[in-house]
């Protein structure tokens, strides 16, 4: 069995030395889980289990466990090389978008020029061969093309003058004294790829913060809540009955190994004996009062980069256009070869990236802003359900002043260890021996008193 990264860390953070309540609490795992996945780190990495004198279990991990795994099991090594060589791939992908765009303006631009010039020079042989130029009658094409019927959009070298630089360049500097010690961290090679796809899901992990939020706020409690607790936390509470018999709460009970307990005036109240026990005091920890998802971002590119990305999308999409005219030129159809007739193999790729280029973030941007719709109200009706909450009745706090009957905390600590694998069985015993004997001394000295 490959070890559990999240339990992982949950030993490192904690000192290496944790209850199954302790790693349920910080990493949100259910509870099968969590204490398949400690026996097992445990055995792998040489742990030790300190069972206290009333039957709790705590695991001892050294410092070095990760060494010590990682010399033992070849997957995780390669598991840890996959992520680094990854890690540089996925910048690969990431880039690519960008200099494949580039790549696209350039060849789309270097062909019509090309093809331009081609054209010129025909149309200046032909005028030689009929005793003059009258350029009155012929079009000229030039670097600079304006708004006429065929093309619709002007393109203009000077794009890139610059004033828009500056533009650009002022845009950035808002960014940064309005995020006051955050430089602008992407490029604009990411930042392409960043308006195309967006920049992923902010609520990847969203299920690990909802359990590791309800685990908190039972710990908080010290093992013992009501649903009323729990609910801002949730999804889908149901509706009717339900709701009324507090269906919802019963994956929370499978996950923590929970148990209902039903006061003399009919509520229920739920208790979590295995969350009460840990490996040192438990003090109170600040949680969120309801959970609340992200909004999605359309893309975490600056102002400048994204109009930037827009410009030499646009900028693609009418040189395609224009090419794709050109390429229908009777002269240019007549003397095609060599870089031209690979521009024309190509030019169904070019025109496609062109279109996508520009539709693609559109669409995703409607859909963003419909995800958004969405992950508002889910937040509005957990954020409802914390208000109920800090807005409790009289039926309410008396629900919950009988759930604290049920809460304690048993700390397993190194003084009231009943049995430990760092030691020789015979050794411990007899340290219990003298422990035994002290505690009947003392008892014998309070009964003579």
């Amino acid at each position: 069995m490959n070890p559990n990264p999240e339990i992982m860390k949950v030993v490192e953070n904690l000192n290496y030395r944790v209850t199954l309540g302790d790693v349920v609490a910080q990493a949100g795992l259910d509870f099968q889980v969590a204490e398949q996945g400690l026996l097992a780190l445990a055995t792998d990495a040489g742990g030790h289990l300190q069972v206290s004198e009333s039957g709790e279990i705590a695991y001892l991990f050294p410092n070095n466990f990760r060494g010590v795994l990682r010399n033992k099991f070849w997957g995780l090594r390669l598991r840890e090389w996959w992520e680094k060589v990854w890690r540089i791939l996925f910048y690969i992908i990431r880039i690519s978008f960008g200099i494949l765009l580039i790549l696209s303006v350039i060849i789309i631009m270097v062909a019509i020029a090309v093809i331009v010039i081609s054209i010129n020079l025909s149309n200046e042989r032909n005028d030689s061969g009929e005793g003059g130029n009258n350029s009155c009658d012929k079009m000229v094409f030039m670097p600079r093309f304006g708004f006429n019927p065929y093309w619709f959009w002007w393109f203009d070298w000077g794009y890139y003058d610059q004033p828009y630089r500056y533009q650009i360049k002022k845009q950035r500097q808002i960014d940064k004294y309005s995020s006051p010690g955050k430089e602008n961290e992407m490029n604009f090679l990411e930042a392409i790829f960043s308006f195309l796809f967006g920049d992923g899901n902010p609520n990847y992990n969203l299920e690990e913060q909802r359990w590791q939020a309800i685990a908190t706020v039972i710990k908080n409690n010290k093992g013992a809540v009501v649903a009323e607790q729990i609910a801002p936390y949730l999804d889908d509470l149901g509706k009717g009955y339900a709701l009324e018999y507090e269906e919802y709460i019963l994956p929370v009970l499978t996950r923590f190994n929970g148990r209902p307990e039903v006061s003399p005036h009919g509520q229920i109240v739920y208790h979590f004996p295995d969350l009460q026990k840990t490996s040192k005091e438990w003090y109170f920890q600040p949680v969120s009062a309801y959970l609340r998802e992200k909004p999605w971002r359309f893309s975490d590119a600056n102002s400048g980069q994204i109009m930037l990305s827009i410009g030499l999308g646009t900028v693609n999409f009418v040189g395609a256009l224009v090419l794709g005219s050109l390429l229908e030129n009777d002269i240019v159809i007549e003397n095609i070869r060599g870089f031209i007739a690979f521009v024309e193999v190509i030019y169904p790729v070019l025109l496609a990236y062109g279109i996508s280029f520009l539709v693609l973030p559109l669409i995703r941007y409607f859909w963003v802003q419909w995800r958004n719709s969405k992950v508002e109200e889910r937040n509005q009706q957990r954020q409802n359900k914390a208000l109920t909450l800090n807005q409790a009745n009289n039926l309410l706090n008396r629900k919950i002043e009988y759930a604290k009957e049920f809460a304690k905390e048993t700390i397993i600590s190194n003084q009231n260890l009943a049995y430990t694998t760092e030691k020789n069985l015979i050794e411990q015993e007899a340290e219990q021996t003298d422990k035994i004997d002290a505690e009947w001394e003392r008892t014998l000295n309070q009964s003579d008193t």
